[in-house]
């Protein structure tokens, strides 16, 4: 077999395993489709993902379900504002040697320790903590006095933050806020998803999730996504994508002019190329579309992009110029 044949049938393996981990996930989450998928491409693109909504919308559920599904290590972590970066980092211990009566330090591992973490309320904790996960998103390690521990892959981090109350919170800086792959918003459930929640609730009943595989099958896909092959037209339409939310590019749009103070980086460009050739992978398809890039622009791009007071006037958010530029930005 050459190695397209290979990749092709690891890729129908990815759509199937895709599959049977929704079907998994069904059994505790109801609906939550879209966002599921999204979670999925940050994984095996091996991104992170910011999650914005209100609270009780299962967001704990669905994560602590998805390492259970993956067979992975999880660990919550809540954000608050008196929390010490070694809460999350871990910290040295003063110990004694049974042996021979010494002491020592040992550095005892904190819940970052961990394939999947959940940051929950990441804004409500000081800048000074919210850098200690900044090393272990970029660098897979944690750095402890004059020691760095490599953290175990996949390593995946989806921090939360709430929409709606903003007091004693501490915005995210733009840095951080760039390492995060995906910004995705979770909505209210529709009438009948909301039914069947409380229905499933309230009945006494509990499902249990099989794992469907485990971090060396999805570091195994990973590395396999990693070497898709994209048209130059695709990564063309990539790149344009990215220049044209900057508002001093000459060639972005006057819609971005008007309603953008800051475009997005380089980062942007690559995550909505990675994240193309993954949903393309999970789709069972060997090479990503424009289309794809589309899909994922708006939660690859809305953290990265700062809008004007004129945007905010007129009742803009920033997915909305998003979605102005892709109708700007048509396909060919």
């Amino acid at each position: 077999m050459n190695n397209s044949t290979d990749n092709m049938q690891m890729l129908k393996e990815l759509a199937i395993k895709k599959n049977e981990i929704i079907t998994e996930l069904s059994k505790v989450i109801v609906g939550q489709n879209e966002v599921i998928e999204n979670f999925l491409i940050a994984l095996f693109s091996g991104g992170h993902c910011l999650l914005e909504g209100v609270p009780g919308l299962a967001k704990t559920l669905l994560i602590s379900s998805l390492a259970k599904v993956l067979n992975m290590n999880f660990s919550r972590i809540q954000f608050t504002p008196d929390l010490m970066p070694s809460d999350i980092t871990g910290t040295d211990i003063l110990a004694e040697n049974k042996a021979d009566g010494k002491r020592y330090f040992e550095f005892i591992k904190g819940p970052v320790f961990a394939n999947i973490i959940l940051a929950d309320e990441i804004n409500r904790t000081p800048p000074k903590t919210q850098a200690a996960l900044l090393q272990a998103m970029q660098e897979y390690q944690v750095t402890a006095g004059n020691q760095t521990f490599e953290l175990a892959k996949p390593f995946l981090v989806m921090a939360t933050q709430n929409p709606i109350e903003q007091e004693g919170t501490y915005p995210l800086p733009e840095a951080q806020l760039d390492r995060f792959m995906f910004n995705i918003y979770i909505d209210y459930p529709s009438y009948d998803e909301e039914k069947e929640i409380v229905k499933r609730t309230t009945s006494g009943q509990n499902e249990t999730i099989k794992p469907v595989m485990d971090a060396a099958d999805i570091i195994k896909f990973q590395k396999v996504i990693a070497k898709i092959p994209v048209s130059e037209h695709v990564l063309d339409y990539a790149v344009k994508l990215a220049r044209a939310t900057r508002p001093k590019n000459s060639e972005a749009p006057e819609l971005i002019k008007h309603w953008v103070n800051w475009g997005a980086g380089p980062r942007a460009s690559q995550y909505l190329i990675m994240a193309a050739k993954t949903k393309a992978a999970l789709d069972g398809r060997l090479s990503p579309s424009e289309e794809d890039i589309r899909k994922v622009a708006v939660i690859v791009l809305q953290h990265r992009v700062l809008i004007s007071f004129a945007a905010e006037a007129e009742g803009m958010k920033t997915k909305d110029v998003i979605k102005r530029l892709l109708d700007e930005i048509k396909l060919k």
